[in-house]
Parts: structure tokens; C-alpha cells; sequence
């Protein structure tokens, strides 16, 4: 029984990236729209996140 309530895997991931909103905003607008060029705005937003966190110098770290 899977309760949605709980954060998967990949939940908890983006969450510790501290971009959980913008990578939210960004996958409802490819939801919506079906086309990643309809959502410059949502993936500028969260490449910014992105940037600001420093989640490239810290997932280079991280082991798969």
C-alpha cells in the first residue's frame, strides 16, 4: 500500500538540493504544456536555484 503522503527517493533528493518549488514549477509546466521550450521561464528559475545553492560543486561529491 503506497502512501503518497511519504517523500520518495527522488523527492527527498530535490529537497536537499533546496530547489524543491522551482523543480515543482518546472515539471507541472512540462505537464501542462508537453514541451520543455514552453518553460524557459520555470527552467531559468530553477537553474538559478541551482546555482545559488552551489548543488554542483555538493552532487559532485555525492556517491551513486
Amino acid at each position: 500500500d503506497d502512501d503518497d503522503d511519504e517523500p520518495d527517493e527522488w523527492d527527498k533528493r530535490i529537497m536537499k538540493t533546496g530547489c524543491h518549488e522551482e523543480n515543482l514549477a518546472l515539471q507541472l509546466c512540462h505537464a501542462d504544456t508537453g514541451d520543455w521550450r514552453k518553460c524557459l521561464k520555470e527552467m531559468q528559475a530553477f537553474r538559478e536555484c541551482w546555482d545559488r545553492n552551489k548543488n554542483n560543486e555538493r552532487t559532485s561529491t555525492v556517491d551513486n
